[in-house]
């Protein structure tokens, strides 16, 4: 399902983890991991040693990807590296899309609890900007990160982003063998008590009812069996978290929207709240244009 995976390292705190983690998929996919540093030419790196200008960020990126492609070959992946200068988030996006590779694995900072956001971090940019499926993978030291996934969780509102999302996801799921929770959320925080917010609260739960069932029908197409519905009430962000924390979820899955590229704004998302806050790894999944 994935032959090139682009794995952008930094070697920062937890870095390793994810490497190791992107070895594993690329292990049960027979992929080849591209370790990508990008020399971030929004600081000035360029010195005078012995004489000579040398860019120091590009030559500390080529020590970096050196012995990750160690590790990598250690653990049996075939691998790549390339070192290019740029704006990191920009720079990543482009790169996966003109090599044409199939996923990207980002290391994220995201912290516990949805009020603790890390705003502008170069992941939470890269989801915005990626046409590839991006699998965020939150660095926290006391947290596990498993693989192969046993159970995905498919969150779903029924848009045009959600159900495209879903095929994929359904499909890795599939691949994996893995018990799949698709979940829709009526959010009716904004409902009041008089009879209209009454009916459209019955109609929300109603169409969030056939969203499920909608991604649970296709993940019987893709020869899933094991399926469990959720329709919850609150906060989608919030009972996303939740439906992870109760039912042992390894992975989560979701769709973004809207234009690549800078106008690709997803700031205050359901997507972008879950990519920073989520205790396992999201993958998103962009809607094409």
């Amino acid at each position: 399902m994935y032959e090139h995976i682009l794995l952008p390292f930094d070697d920062s705190d937890g870095a390793a983890e994810v490497l190791h983690h992107a070895a594993e998929i690329a292990n049960w996919a027979d992929a080849t991991v591209r370790v990508l540093y990008v020399a971030d030419t929004n600081r000035d790196s360029v010195t005078v040693v012995g004489g000579q200008t040398v860019d120091v960020l590009e030559r500390e990126g080529r020590d970096i990807v050196e012995e990750a492609e160690k590790t990598l070959e250690t653990l049996g992946v075939s691998c790549r590296t390339d070192v290019v200068q740029g704006n990191p988030a920009p720079t990543i996006a482009e790169y996966a899309e003109e090599y044409d590779q199939d996923l990207i694995v980002m290391p994220t900072h995201g912290r516990e609890g949805l009020s603790r956001y890390v705003v502008g971090s170069v992941a939470e940019k890269v989801v915005r900007l990626s046409s590839v499926p991006v699998l965020s993978v939150r660095m926290q030291a006391d947290e596990l990160l498993t693989f192969p996934y046993e159970t995905v969780l498919v969150p779903t509102d029924g848009s045009d982003a959600a159900t495209h999302a879903a095929d994929h996801l359904l499909a890795f799921a599939a691949a994996l063998d893995a018990t799949v929770h698709v979940l829709s959320v009526v959010d009716d925080s904004a409902l009041g008590p008089d009879v209209r917010s009454a009916i459209a609260g019955e109609e929300s739960e109603q169409a969030a009812g056939e969203a499920v069932e909608t991604v649970a029908s296709a993940a019987e197409a893709h020869g899933l069996t094991d399926v469990v519905r959720h329709v919850e009430h609150g906060r989608p962000a919030e009972a996303i978290l939740d439906c992870i924390e109760t039912n042992d979820v390894h992975a989560v899955g979701m769709g973004t929207t809207g234009r690549r590229g800078t106008d690709r704004i997803l700031l205050g998302s359901v997507a972008e709240k879950t990519v920073r806050s989520a205790p396992v790894p999201v993958m998103t999944v962009a809607e094409p244009e």
